[in-house]
């Protein structure tokens, strides 16, 4: 890898670090957090979910406004973004303001993608571009678990000796010190793409996303059985059907939809939304099982949050190894192969959970295996979309994954809340816990979404293997 990538990679390294405290921080704290804004701790679900909307709302818009303007540019007005929701959830003096700022946060799932953008236009001299793009993706993610695990630990250690708002300004100061590294230390040399950005299938697009997502937050609240659900669930389809018309037709596309049926790029884009489901969805239902007591239900690990955070970090460690792994996977058994082979290990991690459940070890040796293969493709699919984008379309491809990605977080986060409803809720545990049945239905979906996305990725076309390392 030559001076020039190593440099690129080490100042977006800071904003993956950043990135990862984003993800990692919160999540010893969300009890602290409710507390603070004198709420019910089933209320910080509504954290999760307002997030995930923006950042299935954003992702698109700000990728192909990357293609157009610049994606460095775009990274910083992202990271600009992402640091002032920081600074209000920080600030802010009650719930609802707390939750706008929790929701423009969200613009962070962009980072990745436009990261990804620009190794792959400073690499365009390289002989062997995606193998590099590979290795420095790879670098990124394992910065991002750094990160996840340095904002858990720090959480942690912070928590007794600061204030909430001291407390919560740290992941703020995280993404300020990461928006300074990019005005510092990235350049972007990408050829802007010809056009504009499409307003009309913008506005299609955002208002069926909010449409299908919205639907999914119902069915999330309401059960199965609720028509305003699956109403707003078919609306939300009708415009993407009227979205895709308009985007076949026009010259200027927000997202190139006959690009996205070509052989190397329909396979990606479907496992990333399959992916989501896994990697977005069951982080909850394994938290919620783990805590639960055996003796009083019957199932569950009774362990305490310490233990929790142990298997989060097992997880993280996991991810950050398979993601390092996966470039030397690439080049043993090709792109196409280390990509079935990751979403294969998600599989039979999660598969693992239906039979071994009756200990933290069981969890730990699920969680490790998922791990691996969950690195792998958090690294390798926004890589794999950029190869195989047209000129002009780098960031709106490996954006697109996300975009994906969170669609299905967002529709297993619904499916999930049903399966775990003693009463038609999750978010009250006073209400009942949730079946035994219902944990093992959430895996056996974990793991069946998994297997789906390496058929997907079965579908690609082969390609040779990269027989020689990158030089560094």
């Amino acid at each position: 890898m030559s001076p020039t990538i190593w440099r690129i990679v080490g100042f977006l390294a800071a904003v993956e670090i950043a990135s990862g405290i984003l993800q990692g921080y919160y999540t010893p704290i969300y009890s602290d957090i409710a507390d603070h804004l004198r709420i019910a701790d089933g209320d910080v679900n509504w954290f999760e979910a307002a997030q995930l909307i923006v950042a299935a709302l954003a992702v698109p818009v700000l990728s192909r406004l990357g293609d157009l303007h610049g994606h460095r540019r775009v990274l910083v007005v992202a990271t600009m973004i992402t640091a002032v929701g920081g600074w209000v959830v920080a600030l802010a003096p009650g719930f609802w303001t707390f939750l706008v700022g929790w929701a423009i946060q969200g613009a962070y799932t962009v980072w990745l993608p436009m990261e990804i953008a620009i190794l792959h236009e400073r690499s365009r001299e390289h002989p062997d571009r995606p193998a590099l793009v590979r290795r420095g993706a790879a670098l990124l993610v394992m910065a991002l678990e750094v990160g996840v695990i340095a904002g858990a630990l720090g959480a942690g250690a912070l928590q007794p000796v600061l204030g909430m708002t001291a407390l919560l300004a740290v992941p703020a100061a995280a993404t300020t010190i990461a928006l300074v590294a990019i005005l510092l230390g990235v350049r972007d040399e990408s050829a802007p793409a010809t056009g504009r950005l499409d307003l009309v299938g913008t506005a299609l697009l955002s208002t069926g996303l909010l449409l299908v997502l919205g639907g999914l937050v119902v069915l999330r609240l309401q059960g199965l059985g609720s028509p305003p659900a699956w109403l707003l669930v078919a609306l939300g389809c009708a415009v993407m059907w009227l979205f895709v018309r308009v985007e076949m037709s026009s010259s200027s596309p927000l997202l190139d939809v006959r690009a996205l049926a070509a052989p190397t790029m329909w396979p990606v884009q479907l496992a990333a939304a399959l992916f989501g489901m896994s990697v977005l969805g069951a982080q909850i239902p394994l938290s919620t099982f783990a805590r639960t007591d055996p003796a009083e239900v019957g199932y569950g690990l009774g362990v305490d949050a310490a233990a929790i955070a142990n298997l989060i970090g097992l997880y993280v460690v996991a991810m950050a190894v398979g993601a390092m792994l996966s470039p030397f996977a690439a080049r043993r058994l090709g792109v196409r192969g280390m990509l079935v082979g990751a979403a294969v290990l998600v599989a039979v991690g999660y598969a693992t959970f239906i039979p071994l459940h009756d200990a933290l070890a069981h969890a730990m040796l699920a969680m490790g295996i998922a791990g691996l293969g969950s690195g792998a493709l958090v690294a390798s699919l926004p890589a794999a979309a950029a190869a195989a984008s047209t000129h002009g379309g780098t960031a709106e491809a490996a954006g697109l994954t996300n975009a994906t990605k969170t669609v299905g977080g967002c529709l297993a986060s619904a499916l999930f809340a049903v399966a775990l409803a003693s009463t038609g809720s999750i978010s009250d545990p006073t209400e009942g816990h949730a079946p035994l049945s219902g944990y093992i239905t959430v895996w056996g979906i974990c793991a069946g979404s998994a297997l789906l996305a390496a058929i997907a990725l079965s579908r690609l076309p082969a390609t040779d293997r990269e027989l020689e390392p990158v030089e560094v």
